[in-house]
């Protein structure tokens, strides 16, 4: 079984940024996907970035020009850069990983982050 650790989250001013780290406990350089989400209060989980095997990225449109995904295949980690930071950020954010296209998500516990404006 796969296991994620999220950090790098907490409580940050509006226009303001923060970087996220999921660090997992497999190899990560064939894994298919490799993605964040968030979970806002009273609001379904809902799709951030994700990146693939290959490098390449996508991203939700609230996240475009403002958010990075990355990753750090030699620390098996990988990293969500958000600027521009506004309230309705405010959610818990979610690592998950994919190791194949058919495969279900394996998630991590969440880490808070708060915009206060």
């Amino acid at each position: 079984q796969v296991h994620l650790v999220e950090s790098g989250g907490g409580l940050v001013q509006a226009g303001g940024s923060l970087r996220l780290s999921c660090v997992v406990s497999t190899p990560i350089t064939n894994m298919y996907r490799l993605g964040w989400y968030r979970q806002a209060p009273e609001k379904q989980r809902e799709l951030v970035a994700t990146i693939f095997a290959t490098g390449v990225t996508n991203y939700v449109d609230f996240a475009k020009g403002r958010f990075v995904i990355s990753k750090d295949n030699a620390k098996n980690t990988v990293y969500l850069q958000m600027n521009s930071l506004n309230s309705e950020d405010t959610a818990v954010y979610y690592c998950s990983t994919m190791l194949g296209p058919f495969s279900s998500n394996d998630w991590g516990q969440g880490i808070q982050v708060t915009v206060s404006s």
